[in-house]
């Protein structure tokens, strides 16, 4: 009997033994997974729209010296700055596309403005969502039809308004009355403080309108830069020799810019009314006193502008003037609100492990060749400002200078999410430059670009070509066949065509052999230069009739 109580005493404490030890291993997995769930860091991705490098100090650009953008270059200060980052087609949409699917536009189907986003692929949002991220849009989406793939969503309708704007949320449209900037910024504040399950990663994305054309700043920054000379390119009046699709554009500042809807001018001395203003929808949906303040601030400028009766090379550059204090006081609201996004994050200790991301959907020209808007494959508009921070894991004040792409955002965020990069994803995760395991040198010899948008506003030719450290190989193709090839480093503006130059023969079979390399990898078929010239004009008018604010499936009306 004594040996039967010390049987049942021992088992007694086996079992509970047993039952410790097991409490503890699942604690012990508990533990881990907390831990694991810890090392995935929230994802914050702020985008603007158009925004050029040369306009963000921390690119140390002369126009950005006098206009700085401090709270974007505590990204920098704090992570990494990319030298060398590059979109695959300069143009708002496609762009975007491109983000969310880490495809090439022909791949992903969102070639150009204008066509429809096929928003039931896989995209990076579904992606994360599958690994347990919660994940909000708010501002700018601009694919036609609906976000896809996110727990919260509120975005303008099409292109939006600066003043005033309008939202889609759900099945509701609804206007809110302020300034686009400030009302994207509040909105991604309150979703990250108020709306938010605090158990689990995230990624927010807050997409700004600004500073996209008309340049429309925020009403305390109207006269901001009122006293500053901006320098103008060297460029500024070029004659775009052995540049033919360059001497056929229509994104010339001083002879394609709307005098009034772009540059603001006034018909007349002491008259608020607008020179040629075919888009009124901004200015007409401000409050009376919005506009009050606005003309207040315009009238004084175009007075002047008036009594000055500027002519030739000087109206040109006074339109550039113009164009430029307009196009960086709007940056400027971008540039607070970017504060207001970091000073939140730091403040509640998110900061320690959110990837932080600042980039634009491409380039802009600030002059350069005289140009406004992008679409070329010049540098200005294939560059892509990108900055980045996550402290432990991005070392403060880097930067990278190898050839990286939009192409490679998605497979990036995945990666720092620990999640799997679909094989059919042609980009590339960054984390390995960031971690050093990969050089810039060996990140990749080239990237590829392709834009498509011709006929269409601007009229720039469409082309395809191929980037790599030192050299540029562009092809237009359509209705002109032109080639041209650039040394970037003995020619970083792009202003000599080497193409047919005898020294450069050796240099241009090379280039052809890797852009045909690099078609083949990314699936270039003939099918995407076979559009038919009646296709083409079909297309070019639907746009036309959209921006003209009409109905595109009337474009046949519209045309006639």
């Amino acid at each position: 009997m004594f040996s039967n109580k010390i049987s049942l005493q021992f088992l007694s404490f086996f079992l509970l033994s047993i039952s410790l030890i097991s409490c503890k291993n699942n604690n012990s997995e508990k533990e881990e997974d907390k831990k694991f769930e810890t090392k995935r860091p929230n994802i914050v991705f702020i985008m603007t729209d158009d925004h050029a490098a040369q306009a963000i100090s921390a690119y140390g650009h002369p126009v950005s010296k006098l206009a700085p953008t401090p709270n974007i270059d505590r990204i920098a200060q704090n992570g990494v700055k990319f030298n060398n980052n590059f979109c695959t087609n300069s143009i708002c949409g496609p762009s975007r596309a491109v983000i969310l699917t880490g495809k090439h536009s022909h791949e992903n189907g969102f070639r150009m403005n204008g066509e429809v986003f096929d928003g039931s692929q896989p995209t990076l949002p579904k992606f994360l969502k599958e690994v347990g991220y919660q994940t909000a849009l708010v501002g700018k989406w601009h694919l036609h039809g609906l976000p896809e793939g996110f727990d919260h969503w509120n975005i303008l309708v099409d292109q939006g308004n600066y003043y005033n704007p309008d939202f889609i949320k759900g099945k509701d449209t609804t206007r809110i009355e302020g300034y686009a900037t400030d009302i994207i910024t509040e909105m991604g504040l309150d979703w990250l403080k108020n709306n938010r399950a605090k158990d689990k990663p995230f990624m927010l994305m807050v997409q700004h309108k600004a500073p996209h054309r008309n340049w429309m700043p925020a009403l305390r920054h109207l006269n901001k830069y009122d006293s500053i000379e901006f320098p103008l390119p060297d460029s500024y009046f070029s004659d775009h020799k052995g540049q033919v699709a360059a001497q056929q554009q229509l994104q010339t500042i001083y002879e394609d810019m709307y005098e009034g809807h772009d540059l603001k001018m006034s018909v007349e001395k002491g008259s608020d009314s607008l020179r040629h203003n075919p888009w009124k929808t901004d200015f007409g949906r401000m409050t009376k006193e919005q506009r009050d303040t606005w003309n207040a601030a315009y009238r004084p400028k175009n007075d002047a502008f008036h009594e000055a009766n500027l002519t030739g090379k000087e109206l040109a550059k006074w339109k550039g003037q113009r164009y430029l204090r307009d196009y960086l006081a709007t940056v400027a609201s971008v540039d607070e609100g970017v504060g207001e996004i970091l000073d939140y994050l730091e403040e509640s200790g998110l900061d320690e492990n959110t990837l932080i991301v600042y980039t634009t959907d491409q380039g802009f020209y600030l002059g350069e060749k005289g140009f406004f808007d992008k679409r070329f494959m010049y540098e200005e508009s294939l560059a892509m400002p990108m900055l980045m921070q996550l402290p432990g894991e991005i070392e403060a004040g880097s930067e990278i200078n190898a050839l990286t792409q939009n192409l490679d955002f998605a497979p990036t965020f995945l990666d720092f999410a620990n999640a799997e990069i679909p094989q059919d994803m042609q980009g590339k995760s960054l984390r390995t430059l960031m971690n050093n395991s990969v050089s810039d040198k060996d990140f990749r010899n080239a990237i590829y670009y392709h834009y498509y948008d011709f006929p269409a506003f601007h009229m720039v030719k469409r082309h395809y070509g191929i980037r790599t450290n030192r050299f540029k190989l562009i092809h237009f193709y359509d209705d002109i066949d032109e080639w041209e090839l650039y040394d970037l480093k003995e020619d970083p503006t792009e202003m000599t065509n080497l193409y047919n130059h005898p020294d450069y023969a050796e240099v241009r079979e090379e280039m052809h052999q890797s852009l045909d390399s690099l078609q083949q990898k990314y699936n270039v078929t003939e099918e995407e230069f076979n559009t038919t010239p009646e296709e083409q004009v079909e297309r070019a008018y639907r746009n036309f009739a959209k921006l003209a604010g009409e109905d595109p499936e009337n474009y046949p009306d519209f045309k006639n």
